[in-house]
């Protein structure tokens, strides 16, 4: 407040020039408020776990495997059923893993489940790995869900690319 405003207007005075501040909220401010929402597209069980399949990996939530951040999981499709334990993997390789070993409502073929506090860095690490598109984004205001960035579509992925054969 008043102490860092006086703090900045002696520094300008002292150096002559105005002071330029940048805020970045960052994971602490921001984090909550995202959710990333993925179905599930296969269940698989083996000897050793059970595997839910989904329809995204880590070219849009790359903090599981990047830093191996953990990532609360939600079946919002089931939220009442019976808790199992399963790993949660994406669609893109055998290091796509978003979570070992999670506790969650029984997950079927079709579930949606919610990665919660996936509002910090989401969208700003993700990329088009593999050719992948990335998501639409909604934001909720005064309860109705407004589109804030469009999905991608294929013409996307070609959008910056420099034709270099005639």
């Amino acid at each position: 407040g008043k102490k860092l405003t006086a703090a900045v207007k002696e520094f300008e005075t002292e150096y002559g020039r105005p002071l330029e501040i940048w805020f970045e909220p960052g994971k602490y401010l921001v984090s909550e408020s995202g959710y990333f929402i993925v179905k599930a597209n296969v269940i698989k069980q083996t000897t050793a776990t059970v595997f839910v399949g989904v329809d995204s990996g880590f070219n849009h939530l790359i903090r599981p495997m990047f830093y191996d951040a953990y990532h609360r999981i939600s079946n919002i499709s089931n939220p009442g059923g019976p808790e199992r334990i399963y790993t949660v993997v994406g669609n893109i390789c055998e290091t796509d893993t978003f979570a070992w070993d999670r506790v969650l409502n029984e997950v079927r073929e079709g579930d949606y489940l919610v990665f919660h506090n996936a509002g910090a860095y989401g969208f700003e690490m993700s990329s088009n790995f593999n050719s992948r598109l990335k998501p639409a984004e909604v934001m909720i205001l005064d309860g109705q869900a407004r589109l804030i960035r469009r999905r991608d579509v294929f013409e996307d992925l070609l959008r910056n690319q420099v034709e270099v054969i005639n």
